[in-house]
């Protein structure tokens, strides 16, 4: 391990992907609309699928298409608009669903997949991991080294970091669930936080809207 990578950059790297998963972003905003209103099983299969989508996306950066992309316009702005597009309807989603409390309605296989998909769609949307793994991720590797290597092992370290802080949202928004279950209070904290996934959804668009 310490071939690929030392020391003195991995734990600068594990502090910084620490402190940008635990800033409020698309994926916490949905990861709590998600815990609070459809439980932690819902939860944890949303923060399954971002995992894999910052997995796919780490290895296709690492394979040359991130800077494809942040090197054109029109893929980058594609990648842009979509992506706020689609948080804007799981605002939506959010906002006009109510979800269901049985058992079989929260913990079935096709719920827990619909959660993944979604957890998986909305980071595959995300340009800022793009630019995260092509502008801030290779600052981290030493140039001595195979940097491929480093940059997949990275991508690794960070995807782990990330399930981590993901999965500790899920499990104290879902310690929350059982003074919602009335559903007038459910409602309103899950409207309320929709509005909130509205506003990430905005604050989105602006900040990635300033890169070319």
């Amino acid at each position: 391990m310490m071939g690929i990578l030392s020391l003195t950059p991995l734990l600068p790297f594990i502090i910084a992907s620490v402190i940008i998963e635990s800033t409020p972003g698309p994926n916490m905003a949905y990861l709590t609309i998600v815990s609070l209103s459809d439980g932690r099983k819902a939860g944890y299969a949303v923060t399954a699928g971002v995992a894999l989508g910052l997995l796919i996306i780490g290895i296709a950066c690492a394979l040359g298409l991130g800077t494809l992309i942040t090197n054109s316009a029109l893929a980058y702005q594609g990648l842009r608009i979509g992506g706020v597009g689609y948080l804007f309807w799981l605002a939506w989603d959010g906002w006009r669903a109510e979800g269901e409390i049985s058992p079989t309605k929260t913990d079935g296989p096709i719920k827990r997949a619909k959660f993944f998909r979604r957890g998986l769609i909305t980071n595959l949307l995300n340009p800022k991991a793009v630019v995260f793994y092509v502008a801030i991720l290779p600052g981290f590797t030493n140039p001595a080294d195979l940097i491929l290597t480093q940059i997949i092992f990275l991508t690794v370290m960070f995807v782990i970091i990330a399930t981590v802080v993901h999965v500790i949202i899920v499990t104290l928004a879902g310690t929350l669930r059982p003074f919602l279950e009335n559903p007038q209070k459910r409602q309103i904290v899950r409207r309320a936080l929709s509005l909130l996934l509205v506003g990430v959804a905005i604050w989105f668009a602006v900040t990635t809207g300033k890169e070319f």
